[in-house]
C-alpha cells in the first residue's frame, strides 16, 4: 500500500516535521489545522473565520489525497474558549451535517495566541 503526503505548503509543516495529511489505501489522517491561510500567512480575527479557514485547507488536503469530506468518519475540534462552541457549531452543522462524523470539542490553550481554534479529521473511503 502506498503512503501519500500531502502538504498545505505551510511552513510549519517542514520546521515540525510533519505533513498536513497522510493518506494510506482507504484511511486518510489530516493533521491539526488552523485557521492560517496558508497562501498569504494571515489569521483572522474571528473564530468563525478561523474555522473556516481550517475547513477549506482540510477539504484540499482531503481532495489531494482522492478523499473529500463525505469520507470524514471523526473529528477533534480544539478551541482556547468554551464560549467558541456556540459561535463554530452552526458552521460546523453547515459542511457536516449529513455527514455526522463521530467527534470531540477540547478546549486548551493552542501553540500561537493568535490561534483560536485548530481542527484535525480522519477520513475513511470503504
Amino acid at each position: 500500500m502506498t503512503r501519500k503526503r500531502i502538504s498545505s505548503g505551510s511552513p510549519f509543516e517542514k520546521a515540525a516535521g510533519y505533513s498536513r495529511a497522510v493518506a494510506k489505501g482507504d484511511w486518510c489522517f489530516v493533521s491539526g489545522t488552523s485557521g492560517y491561510d496558508y497562501a498569504t500567512m494571515t489569521m483572522p480575527e474571528s473564530v468563525e473565520e478561523q474555522a473556516r479557514n481550517c475547513l477549506r485547507t482540510i477539504e484540499g488536503a482531503l481532495k489531494e489525497a482522492g478523499f473529500s469530506l463525505s469520507d470524514v468518519v471523526r473529528n477533534h475540534y480544539i478551541v482556547t474558549d468554551a464560549s467558541f462552541a456556540d459561535r463554530v457549531f452552526p458552521i460546523f452543522g453547515e459542511v457536516f451535517g449529513d455527514i455526522r462524523p463521530a467527534a470531540t470539542m477540547i478546549v486548551c490553550d493552542l501553540i500561537r495566541p493568535e490561534m483560536l481554534i485548530e481542527i484535525e479529521v480522519t477520513a475513511f473511503r470503504g
